[in-house]
């Protein structure tokens, strides 16, 4: 997986390890990617590389490719707007929890914490057997 040290070279042989043709824009998402601690939105990552002149498309597609590929993660917080990181699998587990401010919009990374599930009343049966995504929400310490 990349992090943040990684130099291009190494972006190109993490890409192509996953299957994938190492292009300038995927190098670029995945760069970018590396550097940002919490999960953004598409949007937010289309103005971060706004100076690579990459369209909407463009940005998008390359965020699938890398998804479907297992190096980036794609996470919807309850607002409908999905959002991306890269798999870091040092520091975080697959459907590590978030913190999403109800004033600002910011969303952080938590700590990984366990959740389980027990079977009991009212409790689907199914449910203690699947993975469990915690999502967190309140002000955050600018806002309040």
């Amino acid at each position: 997986m990349a992090t943040a040290q990684q130099s291009v070279d190494e972006l190109k042989k993490t890409i192509r390890s996953a299957g994938l043709r190492s292009t300038s824009p995927r190098i670029a998402v995945l760069r970018f990617l590396s550097t940002t601690p919490t999960p953004i939105s598409h949007g937010e990552l289309v103005e971060a590389l706004a100076n690579e002149a990459m369209d909407r498309t463009t940005v998008y597609r390359n965020l699938q490719d890398l998804t479907e590929a297992g190096l980036v993660q794609r996470t919807d917080l309850g607002d409908h707007v999905w959002r991306f990181e890269l798999k870091r699998p040092h520091e975080h587990t697959f459907g590590h929890p978030h913190f999403t401010c109800t004033d600002c919009g910011a969303v952080s990374c938590l700590p990984d914490v366990s959740v389980r599930v027990k079977n009991g009343k009212g409790v689907p049966k199914s449910l203690a057997s699947q993975k469990v995504e915690v999502q967190l929400r309140g002000v955050c310490d600018d806002c309040s």
